[in-house]
C-alpha cells in the first residue's frame, strides 16, 4: 500500500488517475510460432484457490475459463458483454449486469465509486486491451487492474480479472504454466506496482515458454 489508500477513498478515481502515469515496461519477448498449449497455470491457480472450499463453484469458474479461451481463440473483441457471458457461468445466474451501487473490497477498506458513465469507462478501457503500441505484458496486466478497480460484477471481479488476464494472453497466443505468483493484492494508487505487475507477467510469459520448448516440467 502506498498512500492514505484505505477508508473511503474512491479507488476507481485513483486508478484512472494512476491509469495514465504508469511507465510500462519494455518486453523483448515474442509471441510463440506454434499455438498455446493447454493453459494449466490458471487452471491450477483456480482449482488450488478455490478447489478445496467450493468445489461446484470451482467447477462453474472453470467452465467459464473454457469459454473465455474459446472466444480468445476466435479473436473476439474484449467487452463487458463478453465478460457477462463468462460470468453468468462464475455465479450460476442470469443475466449478469454492471453493478447499481458503489461496491467495497478488502474487509470495506476500499470503496469503487459509481457514476452515470462508469459503465462506458470500463468499456473504453477493456478496448485498449489490444492497444498496438504497449506489450502483451503490459497490456494484460492493465486490463487485470481495469477489472480490479472497476470492479464492475456485483460478485466475482478477482476471478473475472483473471479471466481476463487470461483471455488478453490466448488471443496473442501466450499462456501460463504458473499463475500462483500473481496472487498479490493490488492497490489502485500504486503505479510501480502496476508496472511490477507487467514485469512479473512477462516473466511468466518466458519461463513457460523456456519449459514447453526444453520439455521441463513447469
Amino acid at each position: 500500500m502506498t498512500s492514505a489508500s484505505v477508508g473511503q477513498q474512491d479507488a476507481l478515481a485513483a486508478w484512472l488517475s494512476t491509469r495514465t502515469e504508469i511507465s510500462w515496461p519494455r518486453w523483448s519477448g515474442e509471441r510463440p510460432a506454434a499455438g498455446p498449449p493447454a493453459p494449466d497455470g490458471v487452471r491450477d491457480f483456480f482449482t488450488a484457490t478455490r478447489g478445496g472450499r467450493d468445489p461446484e463453484g470451482t467447477a462453474r469458474v472453470l467452465t467459464a475459463l473454457d469459454q473465455a479461451l474459446t472466444d480468445a481463440k476466435q479473436g473476439r473483441q474484449l467487452t463487458f458483454a463478453l465478460m457477462a457471458g463468462w460470468q453468468r457461468a462464475v455465479l450460476h445466474r442470469d443475466p449478469v449486469g454492471f453493478r447499481t451501487m458503489p461496491a467495497f473490497a478488502k474487509g470495506g477498506r476500499e470503496r469503487y465509486g459509481l457514476a452515470p458513465d462508469t459503465p462506458a469507462r470500463f468499456e473504453e478501457c477493456l478496448s485498449e486491451s489490444t492497444q498496438p503500441d504497449l506489450p502483451l505484458p503490459s497490456r494484460a496486466a492493465r486490463t487485470y487492474l481495469d477489472v480490479l478497480f472497476f470492479h464492475p460484477f456485483e460478485d466475482g471481479n478477482a476471478r473475472a480479472a483473471m479471466l481476463a488476464l487470461a483471455f488478453v494472453l490466448a488471443r496473442d497466443g501466450v499462456s501460463l504454466d504458473q499463475a500462483h505468483p500473481l496472487q498479490v493484492t493490488r492497490w489502485a494508487d500504486d503505479a510501480d506496482g502496476a508496472a511490477d505487475l507487467a514485469v512479473l507477467i512477462g516473466i511468466l510469459i518466458t519461463a513457460a515458454q523456456r519449459r514447453l520448448f526444453n520439455g521441463s516440467p513447469s
